[in-house]
């Protein structure tokens, strides 16, 4: 079991097998998660490490049309 002191500043540092296990070096960004008194910590993906995730074999796609698939899909409709 891990555990770190907490300053007068309410400050503590994360002990290294945390850092790893969340795969967060200097910068990294923690979000917290409060339900029933237990708290979550996850670390904060940028938006850029999503690039690729999604694949399109299709012709490219104007922001319009690209938008109107969004709200398709959404509700549950399509033009196809």
């Amino acid at each position: 079991m891990l555990e770190s002191e907490v300053t007068d500043r309410g400050q503590t540092t994360l002990p290294e097998e945390v850092l790893e296990a969340m795969s967060l070096g200097e910068g990294g960004r923690i979000r917290y998660i409060i339900t029933d008194g237990a708290i979550r910590m996850v670390a904060v993906k940028p938006v850029a490490r999503l690039f690729g995730a999604l694949q399109y074999d299709g012709p490219p796609m104007t922001e319009e049309e690209m938008e109107r698939a969004v709200s398709e899909g959404a509700a549950g409709t399509s033009t196809d």
